[in-house]
């Protein structure tokens, strides 16, 4: 599943790790990273920092970017998500893209968020994150990854997978 051929989506609600994971995981396979958040407009950006969730309306070109990114570049992207239906949007760029879903518990999540400072979504908006959360789907390519484990041990897994 974690061959270096396939492009690969870390997705997770925020304060999970993706940035972190994804440019580890980059690195390991020798391939670009990009965190999705660089691609937002600053709209959504000013929207979400004001403590209000985007609308899927809002989000559809953005995964579009998203998906094209991948689709040209074919490496690893830190991005949210949360839905298949957003999944599916980035498929329709990237057929062959592999998922890592970074999975924790609402206590650990808001643990980082509170420890994390310099970013622009607050830590408010995670009950809206893991109420939008849909985990990945049995045909679905792709695994789901605990984000307790440190990242080296994290990644790891994600290539033994």
């Amino acid at each position: 599943m974690s061959s270096p051929g396939h492009p690969v989506v870390v997705m997770g609600v925020s304060g999970s790790g993706k940035s972190t994971v994804g440019a580890v995981l980059a690195e390991r396979l020798g391939l670009a990273f990009l965190d999705a958040d660089s691609l937002h407009p600053a709209s959504n950006v000013a929207k979400m920092a004001r403590g209000e969730p985007l609308t899927d309306e809002e989000r559809w070109p953005w995964l579009a970017e998203t998906g094209a990114w991948l689709a040209g570049t074919r490496g690893v992207v830190a991005c949210s998500a949360l839905r298949r239906s957003y999944r599916d949007e980035l498929r329709r760029h990237c057929p062959d893209l592999v998922v890592l879903h970074l999975e924790a518990s609402k206590e650990l999540l808001a643990q980082r968020l509170a420890e994390r400072s310099g970013h622009f979504m607050p830590a408010s908006l995670l009950d809206s994150q893991l109420a939008t959360l849909e985990p990945l789907e049995p045909d679905e390519r792709g695994v789901t990854v605990s984000a307790a484990l440190p990242t080296g041990e994290l990644v790891d897994a994600y290539l033994r997978s």
